[in-house]
């Protein structure tokens, strides 16, 4: 399995494109806001002749959400999430004026909903979905047991957590989340986060302040 990490800059926030040896692939969490960074995405699908599957949102908060519209105009794809996090689809616009700038475009609707135990096909590859609210309601990670990989989202970062003062967000849930479901995960399990650098799940067991 190969993986690609774009950096998009309104937020920053992290988005993944993964692929296989068949070049099927999925997309984790678009979170291109500008042109340009929309375009870097579906030029490097296109020079790769990548064929995208899936649009994969680790939960739905709105840097996470930027690039869904475009990625479904031009892979005509719908994005798939938790159920619990669809309320903040409606909410998106009014985030983005809190935090002083206007959406891009609106929130894209759902394609298929997402809960813990489902499992993403695209190639020879899957990925499973394991359940982490806390972060918002429906946070998702997405775990690939043969690569020893998982993408967690804003739930956990290298160091640290993700906020919880956000609607539906909690941070007695989140810990458990964590806790009993990455934690759960092999040591030598690499976390791709929703922002920041990569981290293992030994090395967060061992020194993120948040589980001390």
């Amino acid at each position: 399995m190969k993986l690609k990490r774009f950096e998009f800059n309104m937020f920053p926030v992290n988005c993944y494109l993964i692929w296989d040896e068949t070049k099927e692939a999925v997309i984790v969490d678009a979170g291109c806001y500008y042109p340009e960074e929309q375009q870097a995405l579906k030029g490097f699908i296109a020079d790769n002749g990548l064929q995208v599957k899936h649009l994969l949102n680790t939960h739905l908060h709105l840097d996470h959400l930027f690039g869904n519209a475009f990625v479904g105009r031009e892979f005509g794809l719908k994005a798939e999430a938790s159920a619990q996090d669809e309320f903040l689809l409606d909410l998106a616009e009014a985030h983005c004026r809190m935090f002083g700038f206007d959406i891009n475009e609106p929130a894209a609707p759902l394609g298929r909903h997402l809960a813990d135990g489902d499992l993403i096909h695209f190639g020879h590859s899957t990925l499973q979905v394991i359940g982490l609210p806390g972060h918002s309601p429906g946070g998702l990670a997405f775990h690939c047991p043969e690569e020893r990989i998982v993408f967690s989202g804003d739930s956990l970062f290298k160091g640290s957590i993700g906020r919880t003062d956000l609607p539906g967000g909690s941070f007695e849930t989140l810990r458990d989340s964590i806790c009993g479901r990455l934690f759960a995960l092999p040591d030598d399990t690499t976390v791709y986060p929703g922002h920041g650098d990569p981290t293992t799940i030994g090395n967060e067991k061992m020194d993120n302040p948040f589980f001390r």
